[in-house]
């Protein structure tokens, strides 16, 4: 397994069976870090060493992912959730700044939703909120999310697909969607995919969920006029110019206090412009 220089790692039990692989470093104020797909902490690599200098930084594999324990369930974005919140108090941590990318930052939203008085400050990197994202894809466009489709499929299908070559399947999303394919080189390239390549039913239960439960959940708070209230950034690509919608709008219907920029790098924009998301989030910081 690779790791990030200067962190140390432990496994920390965050609920009945299931621990999660997570580097810490630093002093300070604690942040922590949740990756994306097909990635591990790993990602983090760059910003969490210089966000280190000032801060506890908490960088964990999520629950199906990477070294994590792999349970046959539990990938509802409020049981991982729920799993980062236990993660920090078992550190140590009480309150803390949360900042996802991708998956990472689904979990992140649900948190900042449902741990409100724990989550002090709340980044996500090139998502939509899971409701929002299932009302933008639409017609020939959605073609560029065929794996959302693919993984909402009934248990069987998916995994039995992606487990007869999943160097291809995963891969493709490493080469597709890097903008700066520099930026992955090839000793992190095949950790993401050896990562990947050991946990495909856990990764198709995560993007399951999200065509199931985690709606629910989003539809039961849009609802109830739950929103967001602590300081939030959102940084993306400017999918919304490509596929016909809003982005900032629909981000601020859920926070209230919303800094909203889109990035000319790729959707891997921690290894790709890791200065410009080490900002971002330092200037979230200070709100």
């Amino acid at each position: 397994m690779q790791t990030i220089p200067g962190f140390d790692y432990q496994r920390v039990p965050v609920a009945d069976g299931v621990s999660l692989n997570t580097a810490v470093a630093g002093s300070g104020s604690p942040i922590v870090l949740l990756h994306g797909f097909p990635q591990t902490h790993l990602m983090w690599r760059h910003v969490a060493a210089d966000l280190a200098s000032d801060h506890t930084v908490i960088c964990p594999d999520l629950r199906g992912y990477g070294a994590s324990d792999k349970p046959t369930d539990g990938y509802s974005k409020r049981t991982m959730a729920a799993d980062i919140v236990s993660l920090a108090r078992a550190l140590g941590h009480e309150y803390f700044a949360l900042a996802g990318h991708d998956r990472g930052a689904l979990v992140a939203f649900r948190a900042g939703l449902e741990h409100p008085s724990r989550v002090t400050h709340l980044a996500c990197l090139d998502v939509l909120p899971t409701l929002d994202m299932w009302d933008a894809m639409h017609g020939v466009t959605a073609a560029v999310g065929f794996h959302l489709y693919l993984m909402a499929q009934p248990p069987g299908l998916p995994e039995q697909l992606i487990s007869a070559a999943p160097d291809a399947f995963f891969g493709y999303f490493l080469d597709l969607w890097a903008n700066d394919p520099s930026a992955l080189p090839p000793d992190v390239r095949a950790a993401y995919l050896d990562a990947c390549r050991d946990a495909i039913p856990s990764i198709v239960a995560d993007y399951r969920a999200s065509a199931g439960i985690d709606v629910e959940h989003d539809q039961a708070d849009r609802d109830s006029g739950n929103r967001l209230h602590m300081p939030v950034t959102v940084l993306q690509q400017d999918w919304g110019a490509a596929l016909g919608f809003d982005a900032a709008a629909l981000w601020r219907a859920w926070a209230k206090d919303l800094h909203h920029s889109t990035v000319t790098c790729g959707h891997y924009m921690a290894e790709e412009a890791p200065a410009q998301v080490t900002a971002s989030l330092r200037a979230l910081l200070t709100r």
